[in-house]
Order: structure tokens, then sequence, then C-alpha cells
């Protein structure tokens, strides 16, 4: 359209604007979406674990049957445990707990080198008590302890033993969490979902041992 202005014709000036599109940038340390719980696989471990606190149920069961029998001879025993020792271990393997974690949360944000340091660090604890542990186990078999001596040592070593097993499990997922962290180029949701599996079954072995150090090293 033409308009005439002083006998001249101009021609309206249009503006036109074109769409812009916008992107979000992804972090390309982490894209995936974030490792939110719950899911199957960690439904699954906390079912296993679930089980798992059956089999210690029958334990301390066993322990205290075994207890309420032989009284003096339990009274007799435990003054052979060194439980400043053990108090060591059992704090050097409860503050695990808490590297774990720390691990976990750094798995959830996709910090593959945070997990990974927090998890080394967390694998040294949990072998420092189970060197802990077997020093212990040499001590008392020089005390004349051992697992066929008699009810009391029949019991303290298979409740404990057991949990050993489940720690050198954890130690052995740890390893394993890390090394794929190592074999693949990018860190991956199934990554950060198996880390934190692995974090329920460590919380769940601190947890028993709670209990175990409080009824055989502080109940007398």
């Amino acid at each position: 359209m033409r308009f005439t202005r002083g006998g001249q014709e101009t021609t309206p000036l249009i503006c036109q604007t074109e769409p812009v599109a916008s992107t979000t940038q992804v972090p390309a340390a982490y894209e995936h979406a974030p490792a939110n719980r719950p899911n199957m696989v960690a439904v699954g471990t906390i079912i296993w674990l679930a089980s798992e606190l059956m089999f210690f149920a029958a334990l301390f069961a066993m322990y205290f049957t075994l207890r309420a029998v032989n009284p003096d001879l339990w009274a007799e025993e435990t003054n052979l445990l060194n439980i400043p020792f053990a108090s060591l271990n059992t704090t050097v393997l409860v503050l695990s707990s808490v590297t774990c974690q720390l691990g976990v949360f750094a798995a959830e944000r996709g910090e593959v080198k945070v997990l990974r340091r927090w998890f080394i660090i967390t694998f040294f604890m949990g072998s420092f008590f189970i060197a802990g542990q077997v020093t212990e186990y040499v001590s008392l078999v020089h005390e004349g302890l051992t697992l066929s001596a008699n009810a009391y040592g029949s019991a303290f070593y298979l409740t404990t033993g057991f949990h050993g097993l489940h720690v050198t499990g954890g130690l052995i997922a740890f390893l394993l969490v890390l090394a794929t962290t190592y074999a693949t180029k990018r860190f991956t949701h199934d990554q950060a979902t198996r880390a934190i599996v692995v974090s329920y079954y460590w919380h769940f072995v601190d947890v028993v041992w709670i209990a175990l150090f409080f009824m055989i090293y502080i109940l007398k």
C-alpha cells in the first residue's frame, strides 16, 4: 500500500520478526535422568536384604539362647574380649557408611570422580574393619577361645564370622562398581543405580554390626 505525502509516494516499513529457537544445554558429564529412587533393582535389593535380616535374627536368637543356658560360661569368656579395640573397629565401620553415602550423593549428581574417591575411601575403611576382626580372632585363639572350644566360642565366631563374610561381599561390590566406572567412557544411569544399591547393602551390614556389637561386647 502506498501513501502520498507532499506529492510524493511513500511505502510504509513493515517489521518482520522470525521465531528464535531456544535450546537447553545438557552437561556432557551426565546426559541422562538423575538416579531417582525407587526403581525395580532397588526394590528387589531391599526385599533380599529383608530376607538377610531374618537370617541374622536367627543368629541373634541362637546367641541369646546359648547365653541363657550357660550364663557362667558367658561371664567368664566375655572377659577375653578387647572392648576398646572392638569399639575402634566399630567406629571405623560406622563412619564408612557416611563416606559411602557421600559417594551416592555424587553418583546422583553425575560426579563420577567424586564417587570414585568416596567409594575408594569406604573400601579401605571396610578393609580396616576386616583386618581388625582377623586380628581379634588370632588373639582370641591364642587365649584358647576357638570355634569348637565351647558354646560361647561357637556363638561368637558364627555371628561375627557370618557378618564378616557379608562385609567382604560389600567390599567386592565396591570394587565392581569402581571397575565399571573406569571401563566405560561415560558415567551412566545404570552405574549410578548400582552405586545406590551397593549403598543399601553397606548400610545394612553396618546396622547389623551395631546390633551385634552391643549384643556381644556391651551386654554382660
